[in-house]
């Protein structure tokens, strides 16, 4: 009777062993605070840093949009990533779990964590084809193919005609994707610390090589000065709007990634202080970055509002311009392909993760099963390129669709429901994590310490949020 009791009412995160003792599963934590400083800074160090960040400021006014951009992450980002810290490391669960824990049972609470289940899966769905791509020029570098660009034409065309290929992009995103499920089926201190523990340390000596050799460039002090001097006439409403986007959705908030590393901290865990060092080390990278290729660009003489296509077409050629640029191109495309190697396993961890918490599947089992899934999904993602370029729903492919849904809704709404339920929802219990990470006596703390992190998660996150998620809906900015 109460093996048919157990199986019908029991927890998920309990077995029952021999005898009929019920005792929980244990959960794995991090062995150290660096390591999960690590692997979660891996989380946000990703494209979207390396990709994303230097084109929007070639686009948006360089030191302009700069430092629009660090305000934004100190005003928002920053509470929200404290927000999804807190809300794991009270519960110890997966985000579905976390919401209906914290919640008390409730029925809505959990969609919340199922939406940041599904972005992270969605998300991966394409972004293994771009960081596919950045695994293929690492070895078009190492073989010397960027010696033939002297014009981004040129680049344009070797580019169109790899993206397009029905056969290549798919090899590529096979191999990230093998990579990322071996990773995230080892578990935390056998996968996601022991990746991080190697492969950000690497990034960081690399991009710091990248910048050294960029300065040293002729015309490299134009290229400093358009990241960091500013020119406050470029700014404008749209530009202040896609740097609160790009501050907000950079550090990995809105998934449901840092809801899952932090489920993985142990009680004593300083949160705010290692949220901070997070969004220091994610906003440094996307800084450095910027000195390791605005620089290379102003000094070829490459085009610095480029676009999206700055990593893939303007880059090349400015590699074929400088003294050992196959080199320098070999060790730049390997740098982004470990950080998008980062974020990959943290966004295959929250399915994962919430497979193996609500559902008691084994982590290798939910790490191929959902792997496999992705993969499949990812094989016409790597196709709107190529054979279903011409398939397009509403003028958007596969790819275009899991991109536009997943940044321009399931992100913000997701961020939005982080910060409605730890800024009222849960209230109390937040408020104790927070000062008991920061004060020794928490309830001793001074009220003014509370509202510093309290006022912008509760009001100045929703209605920035809010704001992005209209404009975005409505194609504002």
């Amino acid at each position: 009777m109460l093996l048919i009791f157990w199986r019908l009412f029991g927890h998920k995160n309990a077995r029952l062993q021999p005898g009929g003792h019920v005792v929980e599963k244990r959960r794995e934590t991090w062995s150290k605070s660096w390591l999960f400083v690590l692997a979660a800074a891996g989380s946000a160090v990703g494209l979207g840093n390396i990709w994303k960040f230097p084109y929007l400021a070639g686009e948006n006014g360089g030191a302009a949009f700069t430092l629009v951009y660090l305000g934004w992450v100190v005003l928002v980002g920053l509470p929200l990533l404290i927000a999804e810290m807190i809300v794991g490391k009270a519960s110890r669960l997966d985000p579905v779990g976390a919401y209906r824990k914290l919640s008390g049972g409730s029925k809505f609470w959990p969609w919340a964590g199922r939406l940041g289940v599904l972005t992270g899966f969605m998300i991966l769905s394409f972004y293994s084809v771009v960081a596919g791509w950045s695994m293929a020029y690492v070895f078009k570098a190492l073989a010397g193919e960027f010696n033939g660009f002297t014009t981004s034409a040129q680049a344009a065309l070797a580019f169109d005609k790899f993206a397009s290929s029905p056969v290549w992009p798919v090899i590529w995103h096979t191999s990230f994707m093998l990579f990322t499920i071996t990773i995230v089926s080892r578990g935390v201190k056998g996968g996601l610390e022991q990746c991080n523990k190697i492969l950000m340390p690497a990034l960081f000596i690399i991009l710091l090589g990248l910048v050294a050799r960029a300065l040293t460039l002729p015309l490299a002090s134009e290229g400093v000065a358009f990241l960091w001097q500013p020119d406050f006439s470029k700014l404008n409403a749209e530009v202040v709007l896609i740097a609160l986007g790009q501050a907000c959705f950079t550090l990995s908030v809105g998934m449901g990634v840092m809801i899952t590393y932090g489920s993985y901290l142990d009680f004593g865990a300083p949160l705010v202080r290692d949220s901070a060092l997070i969004a220091l080390t994610d906003t440094a990278v996307a800084l450095l970055a910027g000195l390791a290729i605005f620089p290379a660009v102003f000094a070829t003489g490459g085009e610095v509002a480029a676009g999206p296509q700055l990593i893939f077409v303007t880059l090349p050629v400015v590699f074929n311009h400088m003294v050992l640029g196959s080199v320098i191109g070999f060790f730049f495309f390997l740098f982004l392909t470990i950080a998008a190697l980062t974020s990959a396993i943290s966004l295959l961890e929250v399915p994962v993760t919430y497979l193996v918490d609500q559902k008691d599947i084994s982590r290798p089992k939910a790490a191929i099963g959902v792997g496999l899934l992705i993969y499949l999904i990812g094989i016409p993602c790597a196709w709107s390129f190529g054979p279903l370029k011409a398939y397009a729903l509403g003028g958007r492919t596969v790819f275009d669709w899991l991109d536009y849904l997943s940044s321009n809704l399931c992100l913000p709404l997701g961020g939005l429901l982080v910060a409605i339920f730890v800024g009222w929802r849960c209230l109390p219990l937040a408020r104790f994590w927070f000062l008991a990470s920061v004060w020794p006596e928490p309830r001793r703390a001074p009220t003014w310490l509370w509202l510093v992190w309290w006022l912008p998660v509760a009001l100045l996150v929703p209605l920035a949020i809010i704001v992005i998620l209209v404009a975005k809906l409505f194609g504002i900015g």
